[in-house]
């Protein structure tokens, strides 16, 4: 345990002695009361109170931390981001760029270091320390960081007494109210605390804190704020906090600002004795150090942490090569969002909580922007500065406009002239020039930042300043901000919008008509004012023209999903991924030059879940349910026709995220009505996917049933399967070949086939290493499983006690049909065995033998014992070669294309040397053949089995489709 949370606990545990002690005595009287309701009995005590009551606030995470596990706090997570002093010459400059890496004139501060006295100090003066930034550099971070520091004695342990004001809080104050009221108010232990009273220079130890002085409007003119020196003088909030800033009031105390870029103005240089800069992780090994104390957190779960490692340092290979993602990360809350997008790719399983993509980015923009507005500057009367915007919808209608234009052209980057021409290009008063203004210097660079490519571009040739570009922090903003701009309506035609306008009025004015000429007409029954109910026409006009315009965001929806030129490319959250690891290795090829915008359509559907619509709210952006009811009504039109054409398995697997991200149990399973077979064949299933595809099938009921569920070729593993339960009892057809599942994934099939809700007739398990001891867990589910009729154990290592185990419980089920035990080195003796049990079975009509150690006699054998013993019995399809005898096997064509299937995937020699014996047989056969065209056509089988072996010794057989991708494209 560190010293800091030592001395914390402590604190807590000295403080919760006493409570119970002050408890316990009050209950013995018949009086119930809180230790710190009653007043403090001296200076000393009342400050304890107060660091321990600022300790219990400022360590409380907001819900969006909660997401990781409840693994963190603030001492473990905290990175300290760069802080450097500036002079009152470069204060109002402009951050460093990202895409800048030289080391600054002045060193790295800390806040401590800040209150260090200067040549400015005056003796008896405290120390006004202005700490200023951009959106999302880490100044809240910090200010919770110092807080707990103070509280657990660490840092600026000469000040006795910190007392924090939120100017949001303050800025909301209308009544007068003098100081020692004010901290009496906010801090009632603190009420008439001698160090606040003025007296002599006590004050000296105290220290304010004010965070996000831009929300409160301060005027430093004598003529509109009086000074005062009392402490106990009624006055405006804001009048006691500019002279406090002045000097005038407590001049001993020192007091600590933060503030946004755009609101250094607002208090006079000559009230500030020093200007210090959050200029974020300005190097990739701070935020390395973020990226560590974030994702390192699985506690006692060492699965977990290794997964972790291995991501920190594929982040940090990224970071060095001054790859985007490093431009957006110089800012803390990219870092945030890198790690809460890769927790939530990688560390998804089914005990952690609902989570979402597009969840995720709203909470972000929550985190960043919520309760902001647009204020406006000083100098302007108060009925204007009521008329505050949402921030969120501002960005919304600028940076979200210019997001749309891009996906809609299929564009990522942009000119500075196109910014202009988006951003602010029409702002035409001085209210709105100076919200532009404001929003340029505090938000605009939050939302975009330089491209690296064309930086390396001007770096090379520095005459084409011109065409600097500016791209989106992160690529999925960009179509996160298109997203909401269409569902938030803002790209309708100032026509539609007027309209709307005009129909809300005539809507609101004819109920008002209607109800008095209703009440006349009960005394002059003219006919005339029948006309008045055309005024209700309008609304209902416009009401369908609204349905329609819904219908049209689905139908976006919908072909966004399905396009055509992105057949080729992988699932979505693998782009996702590449967007923050990387690629390592050599690129994956790029069928479409056009730049896909895939997770555009998904993020649409996430913004009409309701918990998002909820912090939209927040943020001052609002989605109607009515826009909701009829999107999704809509949508579910449109996705129900595309799903009637076959879709690649990428393309599937991004419908089911999208209707995991819409979070709408009934729109859900009206869509998987239409889908009869999921094939995901060469999607890595990750356990995220794994959960999506559980949490959409478990939204059908239970009667519906998948005729096929395709998982072959995904990088399936033990620890997946569990999380797959739920999808795998809605399934007749269950693929699982081709995967890493070994004799322990044996357990939870065995359960599967035992389970009562399910109904799986085909099992495929080809090419996992189940060993003999996993096919013998397998088949404990024989005796009491009657729905299985084709189970499929090729390459799964049984060897001869595997086979001979398994002709031993073949009787135990009456209802398998087919069998394939094919490559699995078993021996005539074991092979045999095999085949007679399935003889006497009295439904297995086929069983797969080829590519295992047989004998030309034990092949010979295993035909023979196929056939009946009597004529009335039923006769074993028995698949051992290509040739039965001297004649051609009927099943010679499903045989050869197993083979050249799995080739790549195979042991080649081994394979080679089946080849080999195949074409032994077949010239065998084809020498004792009299009629022609049979040796022709065992002649082209041979062809087919040397052009095979030709281009197996050559290495150039294609590889395996379930393998190929995944070596191409490597991660790990």
């Amino acid at each position: 345990m560190s010293s800091v949370q030592r001395k914390l606990s402590q604190l807590l545990g000295a403080w919760r002695w006493k409570r119970r002690a002050e408890y316990s005595l009050y209950s013995a009287t018949g009086i119930h009361c809180r230790s710190f309701c009653s007043p403090p009995s001296g200076p000393e005590e009342a400050i304890e109170i107060h660091k321990k009551k600022l300790f219990l606030w400022f360590n409380h995470l907001p819900q969006e931390e909660k997401q990781f596990g409840g693994y963190f706090s603030p001492e473990t997570m905290h990175v300290d981001p760069l802080i450097l002093e500036r002079n009152a010459e470069e204060r109002a400059g402009l951050l460093t760029s990202p895409l800048q890496t030289q080391t600054p004139s002045s060193g790295h501060m800390t806040v401590e270091q800040l209150f260090e006295t200067t040549d400015a100090w005056s003796e008896g003066r405290g120390l006004n320390v202005l700490l200023y930034g951009a959106v999302g550099t880490g100044k809240s971070t910090v200010v919770r960081k110092l807080m707990l520091d103070w509280c657990a004695g660490t840092t600026l342990t000469h000040f006795k007494l910190l007392v924090p004001f939120s100017c949001e809080d303050l800025g909301q104050l209308s009544k007068a109210v003098s100081l020692r009221d004010l901290v009496g108010r906010k801090y009632l232990h603190l009420k008439k605390h001698p160090l606040l009273s003025g007296e002599g220079n006590q004050a000296r130890d105290v220290l304010f804190l004010f965070n996000g002085m831009e929300k409160m409007k301060l005027d430093f003119r004598i003529g509109a704020t009086e000074l005062c020196s009392d402490p106990n003088e009624v006055l405006p909030p804001g009048v006691v906090v500019v002279n406090l800033l002045r000097k005038y009031l407590l001049p001993e105390a020192s007091i600590l600002v933060t503030t946004r870029l755009s609101a250094l103005d607002r208090i006079p240089q000559k009230y500030v004795t020093r200007y210090a800069q959050i200029c974020g992780f300005n190097d990739p090994d701070r935020q390395r150090a973020y990226f560590t104390s974030r994702l390192m957190q699985q506690i006692g779960e060492t699965t977990h942490n290794n997964e972790a490692h291995g991501l920190i340092e594929l982040l940090y290979l990224n970071l060095q090569r001054e790859s985007q993602l490093a431009a957006a990360c110089f800012l803390p809350s990219y870092c945030w969002l890198t790690c809460a997008t890769l927790h939530f790719l990688h560390f998804t399983d089914a005990k952690t909580p609902i989570r979402t993509l597009t969840g995720i980015y709203t909470s972000f923009l929550r985190l960043n922007f919520g309760g902001e507005v647009l204020g406006i500057g000083t100098g302007t009367n108060a009925a204007i500065q009521e008329q505050h915007n949402s921030l969120m919808l501002y960005v919304v209608r600028t940076v979200g406009k210019l997001a749309f234009d891009g996906v809609t052209n299929k564009r990522t980057s942009f000119s500075e002239e196109e910014l202009e021409q988006w951003i602010g290009g029409k702002t035409k008063t001085d209210e709105e020039l100076r919200q532009l203004a404001m929003f340029r210097t505090d938000v605009l660079d939050f939302f975009l930042a330089p491209c690296v490519e064309s930086f390396k571009h001007l770096s090379e040739d520095p005459s084409k300043i011109d065409q600097r570009r500016y791209v989106f922090a992160v690529p999925a903003m960009q179509e996160y901000l298109a997203a909401l701009y269409v569902v938030l309506g803002e790209n309708k035609s100032a026509l539609e919008k007027m309209t709307k306008q005009v129909s809300v009025a005539i809507g609101q004015a004819s109920e008002d008509v209607s109800a008095i000429f209703n009440i006349l007409s009960k005394f002059i029954p003219l006919r005339i004012f029948a006309v008045f109910n055309l005024l209700k026409l309008f609304p209902k006009l416009y009401e369908k023209i609204s349905i329609k315009n819904q219908g049209g965001i689905a139908r976006t929806m919908a072909a966004e999903m399905f396009r055509t030129e992105d057949r080729h490319n992988e699932d979505v959250l693998d782009q996702v991924e590449q967007s923050l690891l990387g690629v390592h290795g050599p690129e994956p090829q790029q069928i479409s030059e056009a730049q896909p915008f895939e997770l555009y359509p998904i993020f649409m559907g996430g913004l009409l879940h309701y918990g998002n619509r909820v912090l939209l709210q927040q943020l001052g952006c609002s989605i109607q349910s009515t826009t909701v009811a009829q999107i999704t009504h809509a949508l579910r039109k449109y996705l129900v026709r595309e799903l009637s054409q076959p879709q690649p398995p990428e393309e599937l697997m991004d419908l089911l995220l999208l209707l995991y991200e819409f979070q709408n149990p009934r729109l859900t399973a009206e869509v998987l009505a239409s889908i009869r077979s999921i094939r995901l064949t060469n999607v890595r299933m990750t356990s995220l996917k794994c959960f999506v595809l559980s949490s959409v099938l478990s939204c059908t009921p239970a009667s519906y049933r998948l005729e096929e569920l395709d998982l072959s070729s995904c990088l399936l593993t033990q620890d997946r399967l569990p999380m797959l339960w739920p999808a795998f009892r809605h399934t007749f057809q269950l693929n699982l070949q081709f995967n890493s599942l070994g004799p322990e994934s044996c357990i939870l099939l065995r359960d599967l086939l035992l389970d009562p809700e399910s109904c799986i007739k085909s099992l495929q398990l080809c090419d996992n290493n189940l060993l003999e001891s996993g096919a013998s867990t397998l088949l404990e589910a024989f005796p009491e499983n009657q729905s299985l009729t084709h189970l499929s154990l090729m390459h799964t290592g049984l060897g001869d006690r595997g086979a001979q185990e398994l002709a031993k419980r073949l009787q135990q089920h009456k209802g398998l049909q087919e069998l394939n035990v094919a490559y699995n080195n078993i021996g005539d003796r074991a092979a045999m065995t095999l085949v007679d049990a399935c003889r006497e079975h009295p439904s297995i009509h086929t069983v797969h033998l080829y590519l295992n150690p047989l004998t030309d006699v034990g092949k010979q054998s295993l035909y023979v014992r196929g056939d009946p013993k009597s004529h009335s019995g039923r006769r074993v399809k028995v698949l051992a070669s290509v040739t039965e005898g001297s004649d051609l096997c009927e099943d010679w064509h499903p045989i050869l294309s197993v083979i050249q299937k799995n080739i790549s995937s195979w042991d080649r020699q081994r394979v080679k040397e089946q080849l080999k014996v195949f074409l032994r047989d077949l010239e065998w056969g084809r020498q004792q053949q009299q009629s022609f065209w049979k040796r022709l056509h065992f002649r082209r089988v041979e062809k087919g089995v040397r052009q095979t072996l030709r281009m197996l010794e050559k290495d150039t057989i294609p590889p395996s489709s379930g393998k190929s991708k995944w070596a191409i494209n490597t991660r790990r």
